[in-house]
């Protein structure tokens, strides 16, 4: 468990599936409440979760994951109504995000708003901004709601590693870290959530994309022109998801303009992270690889790759290799947040 003091014994894991959802609910909230911080599940990956108003309790988020001060958090709001506690919506822009919230909320788009007195600094890391986003996933909800105050929660893994989309992976990361483990199944989406910024434009409100995720661009087109932000922030990124490196396995990832630039190093094991296992994508047979990985076996479907990647790197990570060959996704649609989580876990 490396070095880190915490003060918790063990991580139990409790189930929240038919039956055992509402006493699990009950008993996060609880923990939650008391100032206590749980690893929950949602639609994306898991989160690790702490009364958004109780800064004592997000600074233990911060000290489990081993995260900078500098990386923002999202706040998570149960219902539409929590969300002039967490944050205002500027009126030149107000119809748009309304359109946005009524079409994507309750969902995978997180909104980069002015944030509220009630919102301590440390959540927002010193900005005036909080990202803010309302969970589809019923538990998480539920647990929302029980508490009856917004949740802060990034990733439940330790700070820049790759993010879990079970509860297991959690364990991995955070077991004798936190307190408790709610176990609700594999992620739905298994990508962290869109992440924009709405300001006014010339002719259409202007729509930033700060982080990809499963709201792609061309569904966000419908409201405003989409600008895709490429910059990486090294040192105060405003919203979660912004830094050059992250959601990094162990293992070194590479990745290549061309199959061909690929020169392997004699007596070093290399996995192959492939996109479906086609030979025409020049990188199959390129190799005797020690291990392939497919995101999408034969079929090739984003939605799935999507699904699975992190999986996927978990697994090629733990299966001792000295490098991970990342295969490239079509840049397009939701390939462009997959593409934008392997680059930032790829080794310059």
């Amino acid at each position: 468990m490396d070095d880190y003091p915490g003060p918790v014994p063990g991580t139990r894991i409790i189930h929240a599936q038919d039956d055992d959802m509402k006493s699990a609910v009950r008993e996060a909230a609880a923990l939650l409440a008391s100032g206590e911080i749980v690893a929950v599940p949602t639609e994306t990956v898991y989160g690790l979760a702490a009364d958004a108003f109780n800064a004592e309790a997000v600074a233990k988020v911060y000290e489990a994951k081993e995260r900078p001060s500098f990386d923002p958090l999202i706040v998570h709001i149960a219902s539409a109504r929590q969300l002039e506690d967490v944050a205002t919506i500027p009126a030149e822009v107000e119809p748009t995000l309304r359109k946005l919230m009524a079409a994507f909320w309750p969902g995978p788009l997180t909104f980069v708003l002015p944030k509220t007195d009630r919102i301590p600094d440390l959540v927002t890391s010193g900005h005036p901004t909080v990202a803010v986003r309302q969970s589809a996933h019923k538990v998480f909800r539920g647990i929302g709601k029980e508490l009856g105050r917004p949740i802060a929660a990034p990733s439940a893994n330790r700070f820049g590693r790759i993010s879990p989309t079970s509860a297991s992976a959690v364990m991995k990361e955070l077991d004798g870290r936190i307190p408790l483990i709610v176990d609700a199944g594999a992620c739905r989406d298994g990508l962290e959530s869109t992440i924009i910024r709405v300001e006014p434009g010339e002719k259409r409100p202007e729509i930033h994309i700060l982080r990809p995720g499963p709201v792609t661009k061309k569904e966000l087109q419908n409201f405003g022109r989409v600008i895709v932000e490429k910059k990486r922030l090294i040192d105060a990124p405003e919203a979660p998801g912004q830094l050059a490196s992250h959601y990094a396995p162990r293992t070194p990832l590479l990745m290549f303009d061309k199959p061909e630039d690929f020169q392997p190093e004699p007596g070093k094991r290399y996995g192959l992270l492939s996109y479906k296992e086609d030979p025409k994508a020049g990188y199959l047979k390129l190799h005797d690889w020690a291990v392939v990985e497919a995101l999408s076996p034969g079929s090739g479907k984003l939605p799935e790759a999507a699904v699975r990647l992190f999986h996927v790197m978990r697994v090629l990570d733990e299966a001792g290799l000295d490098f991970i060959v990342a295969e490239p996704v079509s840049d397009t649609g939701l390939g462009q947040a997959i593409m934008d989580r392997l680059r930032r876990a790829s080794t310059d």
